[in-house]
């Protein structure tokens, strides 16, 4: 079953790319405080990296303004590839770059994506969240193949 607003979110593994390489770091600490949190099927994949991610690093003043204290981009990718796309899409400092790179987190809030018809095998959906200290406050799951309801601009409308 998919997370709701109002349900709290899990307490797993993910992991991040340090500057020794990959670091791990618990969901229940990343989602402490304002955040608001977006999750994509794929690095590196075109809506992803035209738009989406784009979106949330152009406007990172405007969600500091609001209240929020990071903003995550979340993906069933590596840390390698996650951090490769970071820098590509010059989010240091901006976005922090979260990789679920078994899909555990994907998995426990029920938000997985089918994809491998397009071999890319489990993939979460395109989303995005309000988290308050780990309580989902707004979500926006977007239908399949479409890129409506989880931007920046929709978040912004929502804090």
């Amino acid at each position: 079953m998919a997370i709701k607003v109002g349900d709290k979110l899990p307490d797993v593994k993910l992991t991040t790319m340090g500057e020794k390489g990959p670091t791990p770091v618990q969901s229940g600490e990343l989602f402490k405080g304002r955040v608001a949190l977006f999750a994509l099927p794929g690095a590196f994949t075109p809506t992803c990296s035209a738009k989406h991610l784009p979106g949330f690093v152009q406007h990172v003043s405007e969600f500091k303004k609001k209240g929020v204290d990071r903003i995550v981009c979340l993906s069933v990718n590596d840390a390698f590839v996650m951090g490769a796309w970071g820098k590509a899409q010059n989010t240091v400092g901006k976005v922090i770059m979260v990789a679920d790179g078994n899909g555990d987190f994907t998995k426990a809030i029920g938000l997985e994506l089918d994809a491998r018809g397009a071999g890319m095998g489990t993939r979460s959906q395109r989303y995005s969240m309000v988290v308050q200290d780990g309580v989902v406050k707004a979500l926006n799951v977007e239908k399949p193949g479409a890129f409506e309801v989880s931007n920046a601009e929709t978040m912004l409308k929502q804090l």
